[in-house]
């Protein structure tokens, strides 16, 4: 059994306790965003490889 037998939702679902709010995205950006840091991720590990590859030639 769970810790409330409450049936509705809250009153503050959208809310994201002690989030500045310059850091708060909207819920229809958060797929742009995670989007946006996989391709930064994807380019960090591409000029990962480029390096290692040039450090292999040496």
């Amino acid at each position: 059994m769970g810790r409330d037998d409450s049936s509705s939702k809250g009153t503050n679902k959208g809310s994201l306790p002690q989030t500045p709010k310059n850091q708060k995205i909207a819920p229809n950006k958060a797929r742009e965003e995670i989007a946006s840091e996989i391709d930064e991720l994807h380019q960090l590990v591409e000029k990962s490889k480029r390096n290692r590859a040039k450090d292999l030639e040496l």
